[in-house]
């Protein structure tokens, strides 16, 4: 950049001098076309003087020229042809330099607009090498700092795997392996961090109730019905009816047979239950509820949702602590308790 700068000041300062030298010039031409003038005004003006004075010696004024004045005459004209010749001369030089001058400077008019725009594009570029000169050194600024985070990291990695492995115990929490629970059983819901209590068994009490007289009319195929609310839940259903020909003893009747399609049991309105720390101090429905159940022989179930999971963990260690089994079945959010596969034996019955 700095050698582009000088090439270009010693550009300028050429011309420039160049310039100067030529207007010079003129100067000194013009100097020599006034001086020229200047003399040859002299000559004329004393050519006139001595041709009066030998006018006036002349008695008589018809009087043919004598060869000396011939001569003189001759010598004085030709001094100031020459000295016209010379003007002239020196005015067309003038004129010519005037022309060369006016050149030169639509010349140097034409290299400064050419000067110009070569700035304006070296501004541009370098603008541009400015820019990515700076986002280079913001890129290598970011690789150091990964850098020296990669050795942080693979400083602390060493640190770690110089350490011993620290010895983590679990608590076993049992669970029953089969896929139904046995003996006696409580149903709870966790939901949104709220626990409740399940009515599910009288729940299909009232369903199996409900379907009774059902089992009376002549009406067969398909029964969607409803039952409750029982402790803030409903049960709905949809039930198969059939009827077929039988023989007892030889005689002919009818047997209608009503089986369960699909169930699910559904909070009356949400949210329902309390927090987990209510429901553990004495006296909250969780306390009633096991109240007078033997832990070896019930199980508790708990149907869980997605955003209580967490809480289901310390729910489970409660009931173990206190001698029950727990069995939790994880739900689908915004979906019921529901049983389409393998129903409920209080609903089979």
């Amino acid at each position: 950049m700095s050698r582009s700068k000088r090439n270009r000041t010693t550009f300028e300062l050429g011309h420039d001098a160049f310039l100067d030298i030529i207007a010079n010039l003129v100067g000194v031409l013009i100097i020599l076309v006034v001086v020229l003038g200047t003399q040859s005004s002299k000559v004329i003006e004393e050519i006139k003087t001595q041709s009066e004075r030998e006018l006036v010696q002349v008695d008589d004024p018809d009087a043919p020229a004598s060869d000396p004045q011939l001569e003189k005459l001759a010598s004085f004209a030709m001094r100031a042809a020459s000295a016209q010749s010379d003007s002239d001369r020196l005015e067309a030089t003038v004129k010519r330099f005037d022309s060369e001058i006016e050149l030169r400077e639509r010349q140097r008019a034409a290299m400064l607009d050419l000067l110009t725009e070569a700035k304006a594009a070296w501004e541009a570029e370098k603008s541009k090498f400015d820019q990515n000169a700076t986002l280079l050194a913001e890129r290598n600024r970011e690789y150091d700092a990964i850098i020296k985070q990669l050795a942080e990291l693979q400083g602390e990695r060493e640190r770690i795997e110089g350490q011993e492995a620290p010895v983590v115990a679990v608590q076993h929490l049992p669970t029953p392996m089969a896929k139904k629970a046995f003996g006696d059983e409580v149903y709870f819901r966790l939901k949104g961090n709220l626990l409740s209590v399940v009515p599910q068994i009288a729940l299909f009490k009232a369903v199996r109730d409900d379907c009774v007289p059902d089992l009376r009319t002549s009406r067969t195929g398909l029964i969607k019905s409803a039952v409750g609310p029982i402790r803030g839940y409903v049960c709905r259903f949809v039930m198969n009816k059939e009827q077929e020909m039988i023989r007892i003893n030889g005689q002919a009747g009818i047997r209608a047979t009503i089986e369960p399609v699909r169930l699910s049991i559904e909070a009356l309105e949400e949210p329902i239950g309390q927090p987990i720390e209510e429901m553990m101090l004495e006296g909250s429905d969780l306390h009633i509820e096991l109240a007078g159940r033997d832990p070896a022989t019930t199980t508790v179930v708990v149907y869980v949702y997605p955003d209580s999971f967490a809480d289901f963990r310390k729910l489970k260690e409660y009931f173990y602590s206190r001698g029950f089994a727990t069995d939790g079945k994880p739900m689908q959010m915004n979906h019921g308790i529901s049983f389409a596969e393998g129903m409920p034996d209080t609903i089979a019955q």
